[in-house]
């Protein structure tokens, strides 16, 4: 009998929380963290470990641990991971979202990318390190926390709010996406290291017309308006901004392919990025995608009011940009109101964990 790796046991710890459905539609109606949260705090339970659940509203938990380090008076580390998903329609999979199955080498199902497959590995590296007696050098707090595909707001925020002590020492954190690579050749394989994020405003918008009946001649229909407004602005191209960051990740980038890469003519470097160039290109401009849209409740009724919801990101420094931005290409009879912002983080080109590196 092959025995048992590590990596088994992340395919196993992954699958688990894949079948615990916790889809996160954003307006309370979901089954909530809670039997992950539960699962959770019993795989860290088994090794000595004293998790404790909170929950911020019904079904709304998050777990949170510390692990003891040898040296109390050292800074502590935070490691973090969400276990709510966003929600799936079953249809559209060729493996069922909820079902965690394994093929062609890979674990399938919601999450499996964002991010339980993350909340596996820590799982499993923390399990591993209490199974075997290693002591981290400093403390080290978990935290598998509730919503935040949806702002945070029943999870890390609250956990901010009202159980601040729990991160007493931590002055800095590890959470997801991390593991993108790029590779340069057989001998070189460069981690990108997020140094700063996008602010957020997720935006409502709502045009007001004349109701009426569907058989009679409308020139003030709101569904009319917003699908215009919408497709103006799931259309429109922001300006390119190249960023300080972007900067510095191009000139390093450059050293080690051993190549120059423009930063004024972005479309022929992201060409030269293969498998990242998705990635590195939604860092040179503020975005705005349509998402979701709302009218009617009968087939020949005019409605008074039509909706839509937007995902709009945008970079450090450049948020009234956007602001102003959306509004004009909206029009004046469309309102926009933000239902989640959240403020970008601070551009760094260095940290006392890392730092940018030679390669000549």
């Amino acid at each position: 009998m092959t025995p048992r790796t590590g990596e088994d046991e992340v395919a196993d710890l992954c699958r688990d929380l894949i079948r615990i459905d916790t889809s996160n539609y954003g307006d309370g109606s979901g089954p909530g963290e809670r039997a992950a949260a539960e699962y959770v705090a019993e795989k860290l339970a088994e090794f000595g470990l004293e998790p404790e659940i909170i929950e911020s509203a019904r079904g709304r938990a998050s777990t949170v641990a510390r692990i003891q380090g040898e040296d109390p008076s050292r800074p502590a580390l935070l490691i973090h991971g969400h276990t709510d998903v966003v929600p799936a329609n079953a249809d559209d999979w060729t493996h069922h979202p909820f079902a965690g199955e394994i093929a062609d080498g890979c674990v399938w199902g919601r999450g499996a990318v964002d991010m339980k497959d993350m909340d596996a590995m820590t799982l499993a590296v923390v399990r591993d390190r209490l199974r075997t007696g290693r002591k981290p050098p400093r403390d080290i707090v978990l935290a598998f926390l509730a919503d935040e595909e949806a702002g945070g707001v029943y999870g890390a925020h609250h956990l901010v709010d009202n159980h601040r002590g729990l991160f007493d020492g931590v002055t800095e954190a590890i959470g997801e996406v991390g593991g993108f690579s790029f590779t340069v050749n057989e001998n070189l394989r460069l981690y990108l290291v997020e140094t700063a994020e996008k602010g957020m405003h997720w935006m409502r918008l709502t045009v007001d017309g004349t109701a009426g009946h569907g058989s009679m001649t409308n020139k003030d229909n709101a569904i009319t308006e917003l699908c215009e407004a919408v497709a103006r602005l799931g259309r429109h191209k922001f300006p390119v901004r190249v960023t300080k960051s972007v900067r510095h990740f191009l000139d390093e980038l450059s050293d080690a392919l051993g190549i120059e890469l423009d930063p004024e003519d972005m479309e022929t470097t992201l060409a030269r990025l293969g498998g990242i160039a998705k990635l590195i290109g939604a860092t040179l401009s503020n975005t705005a995608q349509p998402t979701m849209l709302g009218a009617g409740y009968k087939v020949n009724v005019i409605p008074g009011q039509a909706t839509a919801h937007v995902d709009g990101r945008f970079l450090p420094g450049y948020e009234e940009e956007f602001l102003a931005e959306v509004d004009r290409v909206l029009g004046r009879g469309c309102a926009a109101r933000t239902s989640t912002p959240t403020r970008p983080s601070r551009p760094a080109s260095t940290g006392r964990w890392w730092r940018p590196c030679s390669w000549r």
